[in-house]
C-alpha cells in the first residue's frame, strides 16, 4: 500500500449526531465502543490461557455545548416516573477531503446520567451524557 497524505486523515469537525431523527447542531464530541466480554477457558496439557466469547457492551458518551437543556429534556420527565424512553443515536463523520465516511446507528440506548444545572464562571458550559446501548449496525464504513 502506498503513502498516506496527511489530509486524508478524517477530520472531526464534520461529525454529526441526531437524537431519535432530531439533529443536534451543538455536539461538541462524540463517541460509541463495543467491549467484548470473555470468560478464561483453560484446556488439557496446555498452558496458555483462552478465550470464550460470552456477550458485548456497548457504551459512549457524547458532550454537548450547553445550549439546550439536552439530558434534561430528554430524560427527566420520564425518570422520575420510574421510565426508561426509547431513544436511538445515528453518529455520521465525513470529511469530504478524506477516502469515504463512517456512519453507525445505535438503538436501545440508556444514558447513565443528565446534568440537571451546571455552571462555573467565565467558563462556557458543556453537558457530559454517557449512555449505553445494546444494538448497533454500522452503516457505512471506510475501505482500505
Amino acid at each position: 500500500m502506498g503513502k498516506v497524505r496527511s489530509n486524508k486523515v478524517i477530520n472531526g469537525t464534520y461529525g454529526a449526531v441526531w437524537v431519535n431523527g432530531e439533529k443536534w447542531m451543538d455536539v461538541e464530541s462524540f463517541e460509541a465502543k463495543v467491549t467484548i466480554n470473555f470468560e478464561d477457558v483453560n484446556m488439557a496439557e496446555d498452558l496458555a490461557t483462552h478465550k470464550k466469547m460470552t456477550g458485548w457492551a456497548g457504551e459512549g458518551s457524547m458532550t454537548v455545548k450547553k445550549v439546550y437543556s439536552r439530558g434534561a429534556s430528554l430524560m427527566a420527565a420520564a425518570v422520575k416516573n420510574g421510565q426508561v424512553p426509547d431513544i436511538s443515536i445515528v453518529g455520521k463523520l465525513a470529511d469530504p477531503d478524506s477516502f469515504g465516511s463512517e456512519r453507525v446507528s445505535l438503538s436501545e440506548i440508556t444514558f447513565n446520567e443528565f446534568m440537571l444545572m451546571k455552571f462555573e464562571q467565565k467558563t462556557l458550559g458543556t453537558e457530559e451524557l454517557p449512555f449505553n446501548f445494546a444494538d448497533y449496525d454500522l452503516i457505512d464504513s471506510i475501505s482500505a
